[in-house]
Order: structure tokens, then C-alpha cells, then sequence
């Protein structure tokens, strides 16, 4: 048995140890130690009762005081821990995760202590997740909820017509919501892992290229309805690099698209105006594995932010993108960009690059076909 990062590991079921796995100051130890002393006490005057011709019954109530004060340090030292251990536990059920378990003990509760304080952890950083999804997501459909009830507002009151320029506007904020919400429910089945993959073999460059003119398209005919949000940028240049021109993959297209659309679209709110975006695409280590990157000329992501630029909600230390009228988005993308890469069993996040960003997507591949 090795011991691992956090602390003693347990044997995997079918495999236990020797002598039910015991230690030098384990629980088990310590009770073994007690018995033995009691007895030897107990031995040890009964003993001297037979040398000096003590009587029997002094010999007894010692024996029995003994033993007592030793079962009593022994009951006090297992019984401590776990009454904090109570306190503690009591404190996360009401909802304070500040409160830690000493971890000053080398026995099984110095592993139970450990492994409450690791519970606490998760549980803190859950619940500071979920207040954050809600201060997020609040804050995300108040201003488009704000901006079509003042549309219909004066529509009702009669200060404005519901005219075509009119509805048009309602029509973004709508959208906006629309687009939230779906953006919430693909996240939603990423993690609960309702997303099946259906992965097959595609040919790289049809497929990318198809994925960079539906971007276009979307972007012009959204700026021509004058909706904000996703990608409505029209002076970035998007280019593709495929190499080589006939390489495949083996993933699922649908899930794919959602990464590099995502990507996309974060990499062309950050790109400076009449800025280039690129997007190549490489074969991998393995049979048709890829190697994706997503390349801009924008300010870049510094090297504190890169681990954090796939949480949910986080927008990154550059807090206004380029491009007139541009919120930022839900920061959402780079997450659903991240959970659909981990379905496929690949890897994504931010490389080294001279200029602007560059994220980096390696995709395994198929594995049953030998290399």
C-alpha cells in the first residue's frame, strides 16, 4: 500500500492486508497495547501478592485502579477527537463550512478527520458556486428582462409605437434571453451527463470550414437585426489552417462544433478591430486524434487566469471586449467548450503564444484502430 497525496490510501476491495491493516498508532494498536497492559499489571501485583503475602484483595482493588486510569487516558484520547468531530459536523449540517477538523492524529480518526475537512472543502466551494450562479444568472436576465419590459411598457402606455424598428428590439432582448437559457440547459446536460456522444469518422476541412461560415452567416445576419450577443462582429477575419488538406478525425461532430463555435466566438470578442482570427488544425499522437487551436490578436489571457478562464461565469482579467456594444457574454462558452472536450476523454486550455490567445484542444481519437 503506498500512501497517496492526501494521505494514506485504502486497500482496494478483495485486497486486504495483513493483519487488518495495522499500524503503529492505530486504533486497533492502542487497544491491543491496553489490554496488555491491564494484563500485565494485573499479573505484576498478583505476583508481588505471592511474594510479600499481601492479601489478595488489595492486590485486586489496585489492580482494578489501575486499570481504570489507563482505560480512562486511552477512552479520553479516542473520545476527544470525536466529539470535535461532532462539533464540526453539526456546524457544516447548519451551513457553516469555516469550521476544520484538527488533523494532529496518525491514527484511523486522523484519516477520519481528514477526510471531513475534505468534505468541508468541496462543500464550501459548492455552496460559494451556487451563490455565484445565482448572483451570475440574476444578473445576466436582468438587464435583457429590464430592456423588453420598458419596450412594452411604452408600447402599453402609448409613448411609442409598435412599430417594426420597435419590435425589432424586443426582438434582441428576447433573443438574448433565448440564448441564455439554452446556453444554461447545455450546460445543464454536460454535467449530468445526458449527452450521449454519437463519434464517427469526418474529414477535417469540410467539416471547419462549414463550422467558420455558419459563424459568418450568423454574425451578419445579426448585425444586420441589430442583435447583440454572440459573435455579431463582422470586421474579424476568420481563417482556417488545416494540414494536412485530408486529414479526419473520429469524434462527435455536433459536440465539436459546440467547441469551436464556442471558442470562436470568445476568441472574436477579443479580437482587435479588423483583427484576424485563426484556426488550424493538426493530426495527433494517436490514429485520428486532432490537435485543434483557436489563435486571436487580442490582449491575450495572463498566466494567472488560465485555469480559471474554463469556470463558469468567469469572464478573465480583460473585462470590456472589442467591438462596439459588446456585453462580454455569460461567460459561459469557455465551460461548455471545456465539459464537451472531457465527454470526448480530451484536454483544452490556454498555451504559450507571442500574441493575443491560444487555446489548445487535443482530441484522443479513435482507439480501437491500431497504430
Amino acid at each position: 500500500m503506498s500512501p497517496g497525496p492526501d494521505g494514506p490510501r485504502s486497500p482496494a476491495p478483495g485486497t486486504e492486508e495483513p493483519w487488518g491493516r495495522v499500524r503503529p498508532f492505530s486504533i486497533k494498536t492502542k487497544l491491543g497495547a491496553l489490554v496488555v497492559i491491564s494484563v500485565l499489571i494485573t499479573t505484576g501485583l498478583s505476583m508481588i501478592a505471592v511474594h510479600t503475602k499481601t492479601e489478595l484483595r488489595f492486590i485486586t482493588v489496585f489492580s482494578m485502579i489501575a486499570t481504570l486510569l489507563i482505560t480512562q487516558f486511552v477512552a479520553h484520547s479516542l473520545t476527544a477527537p470525536l466529539d470535535e468531530m461532532n462539533t464540526v459536523a453539526r456546524s457544516i449540517s447548519h451551513g457553516d463550512y469555516t469550521r476544520r477538523v484538527s488533523e494532529n492524529r496518525r491514527d484511523e480518526l486522523g484519516d477520519l478527520a481528514q477526510t471531513i475537512n475534505v468534505m468541508a472543502d468541496e462543500l464550501e466551494a459548492q455552496d460559494r458556486q451556487r451563490k455565484e450562479l445565482v448572483a451570475n444568472v440574476s444578473h445576466e436576465l436582468r438587464t435583457p428582462i429590464a430592456g423588453l419590459r420598458a419596450v412594452l411598457e411604452n408600447v402599453v402606455d402609448g409613448i411609442a409605437e409598435a412599430d417594426t424598428e420597435t419590435m425589432r428590439t424586443a426582438l434582441k432582448q428576447t433573443e438574448r434571453l433565448g440564448r441564455l437559457v439554452e446556453t444554461l440547459l447545455d450546460l445543464s446536460r454536460l454535467d449530468n451527463g445526458v449527452v450521449p456522444l454519437r463519434k464517427r469518422r469526418f474529414e477535417v476541412w469540410p467539416y471547419l470550414s462549414g463550422v467558420l461560415k455558419e459563424a459568418n452567416m450568423v454574425a451578419s445576419a445579426r448585425a444586420t437585426m441589430g442583435s447583440g450577443g454572440t459573435h455579431t462582429r463582422t470586421d474579424v477575419h476568420l481563417h482556417l489552417d488545416v494540414t494536412p488538406p485530408e486529414l479526419t478525425a473520429h469524434a462527435d461532430p455536433e459536440r465539436i462544433h459546440q467547441v469551436v463555435a464556442n471558442l470562436i466566438d470568445n476568441a472574436v470578442k477579443h479580437s482587435p478591430p479588423h483583427g484576424r482570427v485563426t484556426v488550424k488544425a493538426r493530426r495527433g499522437p494517436l490514429p485520428e486524434s486532432l490537435e485543434l487551436e483557436v489563435l486571436d490578436e487580442g490582449p491575450g489571457i495572463p498566466r494567472s487566469e488560465w485555469r480559471r478562464v474554463f469556470e463558469r461565469f468567469n469572464r478573465g482579467a480583460v473585462r470590456r471586449p472589442h467591438g462596439p456594444g459588446s456585453d462580454g457574454g455569460t461567460g459561459l462558452g469557455l465551460a461548455i467548450a471545456r465539459w464537451a472536450v472531457d465527454l470526448h476523454g480530451g484536454r483544452i486550455g490556454v498555451a504559450e503564444s507571442d500574441r493575443g490567445c491560444r487555446i489548445l484542444v487535443t482530441l484522443p481519437g479513435d482507439s480501437s484502430v491500431p497504430s
